[in-house]
């Protein structure tokens, strides 16, 4: 079976497609000198590997752990004289870092960015019959101007940082369209009046038509003549709000002349009211959990799509009702499963390795960030976007504060719906929302401090000297961090002072998390994690999904009701 088989966008889902995924040739470019020596020509290769998996993974059939600055892929694909009647586009989810792509011996276009997805009008390229791809990526997580998130830019992982991934992680795949076809839409959903707003950008001109249902009965429609771009509203006849825990999906049917396709949306709205988080119009406490998306075995890539859905469940059983996606921008298969299930998720951007004191920084960093913007509109289940966390100062030089200005800036230029964190934790400059990052472990003192929001009007903040709250929403967006190992070794990490027990664990967890449920001021609160990853050392979960405790203990915690709820 091909690994990674379904369709990897079901918001924006044609039905004449071809999953690229399985056994593809393969060659490491250690000197990156192999497209001069004339890769391209050369018959033989050197080895094969399975895509979508990094070749820094066991399931990729290589697990090469150490640095790996280029890699080559290779396939031959066949291609129906019928396929060439309209157009033709080869997707890719992610690539890391930068991209090139040849088809039949001929450049198609080159991307740069490894979280975002792209894709090339290929037609002119493609013969009838057999054709082949050829696919080269550049990757160097120790450059200042390349973004890796939590890739470790050393040999052996430590702390937060973990194995890297190169190249290919995300499904590769062929899409055949007519020559009149939809390039993209948004939805403007509206729970107060019951519609949904349609803006669509169309390949040439002709009627564009858009249906909506629920659970198979249509819901209304309307039909437009278009050209270039099409707007339109739905009224719909029943409404049912997406609400958290309630993924309650409206389905979309689309068409424009001969091209179909099929989505979904979810009817919700956020707002920020004070203090409070709005969903829907009502108070929502953020129950969330830290989750980096990473896999024993697949480092950057789930193994199966049942295990992007089981990671949603495991957080739910454990009382959380959504995460922050951290210092990753995941697929939209975990996105979908998220939406489907009414579990909401901060947007995050894998910021971490480039040099925020550096004006080059925003030319590299803007364009890859709008692309996973535009991308994720449609999610339901993505309520905010965080495009930078913790920008540290660099090699002793502090952040440049008009990077993260015209980030946040850009982000809400093309987003008005979403609320934007310029830079989680640390160090603020213009932001919707002020959160903070605290590991204190002991329970009193997290209480004390934060008991100053509601008694005095103060937020205490431990960079105070650096970012100032001006009475903007506050969550305290990472916590905890306690460590639990089986067989603690000498490079297991976690924050604080390991707990000698599970009582002391537990004491120690409910402790921290009522101190943030107790106060009226606090929207919400975020652990860190969800489960161990590689050397850290802290999640509730085992690196295998395995629980430590009994899920049903922090599910009550996690559970009860929050003081601004009421």
């Amino acid at each position: 079976m091909i690994p990674r088989h379904e369709h990897p966008n079901p918001q924006f889902e044609r039905a004449n497609w071809l999953n690229l995924n399985g056994e593809w040739d393969f060659e490491f470019d250690f000197g990156n000198s192999k497209l001069a020596t004339g890769i391209l020509d050369r018959e033989e290769w050197e080895t094969k590997i399975i895509v979508p998996f990094c070749p820094e993974s066991k399931l990729s059939g290589i697990e090469h752990v150490d640095f790996i600055p280029a890699v080559w892929y290779r396939r031959n694909v066949n291609i129906t004289s019928e396929q060439l009647h309209g157009r033709v586009f080869i997707h890719f989810g992610a690539v890391d870092y930068h991209t090139r792509v040849f088809i039949n011996n001929k450049e198609v276009g080159s991307h740069k960015g490894g979280y975002s997805s792209f894709k090339f009008d290929v037609t002119e390229y493609l013969n009838a019959g057999e054709n082949t791809i050829i696919v080269y990526a550049v990757d160097d997580v120790r450059s200042t101007l390349q973004p890796v998130g939590k890739q470790c830019r050393e040999f052996y992982s430590r702390g937060c940082d973990y194995t890297r991934t190169t190249g290919i992680w995300q499904t590769v795949w062929l899409e055949f369209t007519p020559k009149n076809y939809i390039k993209e839409v948004k939805f403007y959903p509206d729970y107060l009046n019951g519609t949904v707003a349609v803006a669509a950008i169309v390949e040439g001109n002709g009627e564009f038509e858009a249906t909506a249902f629920y659970d198979g009965k249509e819901m209304g429609s309307f039909r437009k003549t278009a050209e270039n771009t099409v707007t339109g509203e739905i009224k719909l006849n029943e409404i049912h709000l997406w609400e958290v825990g309630n993924g309650r999906l409206y389905d979309l049917e689309l068409k424009f002349c001969d091209d179909k396709v099929k989505s979904y949306f979810g009817l919700r709205n956020v707002k920020l009211d004070g203090f409070k988080f709005l969903i829907n119009g009502k108070s929502v406490f953020q129950r969330l959990v830290l989750d980096q998306g990473f896999y024993r075995d697949g480092i950057y890539t789930a193994p199966t799509d049942a295990d992007l859905k089981k990671d949603v469940e495991l957080s739910l059983a454990v009382g959380f009702n959504g995460a922050r996606l951290h210092q990753k921008v995941f697929e939209p298969r975990f996105l979908y499963h998220c939406d489907k299930m009414g579990y909401i998720v901060w947007g995050e951007f894998g910021n971490w390795g480039i040099d925020y004191s550096s004006y080059r920084s925003l030319e590299i960093m803007l364009p890859q960030w709008l692309e996973c913007v535009d991308r994720d509109f449609n999610h339901p289940s993505i309520i905010g976007w965080c495009p930078f966390n913790e920008t540290w100062d660099f090699e002793g030089r502090r952040q440049n504060p008009e990077l993260l200005r015209n980030v946040y800036r850009a982000t809400k230029y093309v987003d008005e719906t979403r609320p934007c964190i310029d830079t989680s934790g640390n160090f603020h400059v213009e932001t919707d929302i002020f959160d903070v990052h605290d590991y204190d472990q002991e329970p009193e003192i997290i209480r004390e401090r934060y008991d100053k929001l509601m008694t005095e009007g103060v937020l205490v903040d431990k960079f105070s000297d650096r970012q100032h709250h001006k009475d903007e929403p506050v969550f305290v967006s990472e916590y905890g961090g306690i460590q639990w190992s089986i067989n603690p070794g000498e490079r297991d990490w976690g924050y604080g002072t390991a707990p000698k027990t599970e009582e002391e664990f537990i004491a120690r967890y409910k402790g921290l998390t009522n101190a943030l449920l107790d106060n009226c001021n606090m929207f919400g609160f975020c652990y860190t994690q969800l489960y161990d990853i590689e050397q850290e050392q802290n999640g509730l979960y085992y690196y295998d999904r395995t629980p430590k405790f009994d899920p049903e203990i922090f599910k009550a915690i996690n559970s009860r009701k929050a003081a601004i709820e009421d």
